[in-house]
């Protein structure tokens, strides 16, 4: 009866079960992968995908009818798998015991950055904690003026220089004021000038040997995609950052650049902006950018 019952189930599996074959998994990923690429999803993302789907769905029994239920499922996993696990910013401020806690800001310009700073000095008011602004990207016209205009907005005190004076100057006196009054933060705004000169990655490495920052950020625009994460991948080679700000994620509709950038560059995405109020920051949520990418 034993050897019977065993014969039965093993024969009842077979007609209720499948097997995805290597080659049906090519054919179906090629397909996949096109979709990938036009959502400017990074190519060693899709070849991480592309593996860990592989493993899951090649030469496994699925039931049959679930074959579409499995695949997406196992995408879910992989995609899910892409991220870093993201800290909370207000948490180490508050784990500090000497102050100010310093968080330094790179990327490029018309990345949203300067916005971004604002944003998060606006958010960290909220929490309770009192901030300063360094303006100490120096090279760009207007750069001082806008974030001043942010400071006065938010009634932040900004510290600054002259245009052409040295940036870690700039930062170095933000940090010896926000001593001085007993200040929570100091948020540095850098120059960003495009990430491939070489002039501002010595800048930027020295701003970083003179302000020691606690914490630097990358700030890029989703909406650019494979641009954004190449971007990340160069300020993250030369002053290795610690976390990212995705701006402009409201207007994502690919999603490449999420799914992307911190799994290439081994960093957390901490927040993403979703417009232009201050108010329009919000810490990164896995579950929505499954939900906007239609994995929910």
């Amino acid at each position: 009866m034993e050897g019977e019952k065993g014969f039965f189930s093993a024969l009842r599996e077979k007609i209720m079960t499948t097997k995805i074959s290597g080659q049906q998994f090519e054919d179906m990923f090629s397909e996949m992968e096109m979709a990938l690429l036009e959502n400017n999803v990074a190519v060693e993302v899709i070849d991480k995908i592309k593996h860990d789907l592989k493993e899951a769905l090649v030469d496994h029994p699925i039931r049959r009818g679930r074959v579409e239920e499995t695949v997406i499922v196992s995408l879910k996993d992989s995609i899910r798998g892409l991220f870093e696990s993201a800290f909370d910013i207000v948490s180490r401020i508050r784990e500090k015991r000497e102050k100010p806690y310093v968080i330094a800001f790179v990327g490029i310009n018309g990345s949203g950055k300067t916005t971004s700073i604002a944003k998060l000095a606006s958010y960290l008011g909220e929490k309770g904690f009192s901030v300063v602004l360094a303006a100490a990207d120096t090279f760009r016209a207007a750069s001082i003026e806008q974030i001043s205009q942010h400071g006065d907005k938010l009634g932040i005190r900004v510290v600054k220089h002259d245009y052409g004076a040295d940036p870690a100057a700039v930062a170095f006196d933000a940090i010896k004021h926000g001593k001085a009054k007993g200040i929570d933060v100091v948020l540095i705004d850098t120059a960003g000038r495009m990430h491939s000169n070489a002039d501002l990655v010595n800048e930027m490495k020295k701003i970083m040997r003179v302000a020691k920052p606690d914490l630097k950020i990358f700030v890029g625009e989703s909406i650019t995609g494979n641009d954004c994460v190449e971007q990340a991948k160069t300020f993250n080679d030369a002053v290795s950052i610690d976390g990212i700000i995705l701006s402009k994620a409201d207007v994502d509709e690919k999603g490449g650049a999420a799914v992307s950038v911190s799994y290439i560059t081994k960093k957390p995405i901490l927040y993403i902006g979703t417009g232009q109020d201050y108010k329009d920051l919000r810490p990164f949520d896995v579950d929505a950018v499954m939900e906007n990418l239609g994995l929910a």
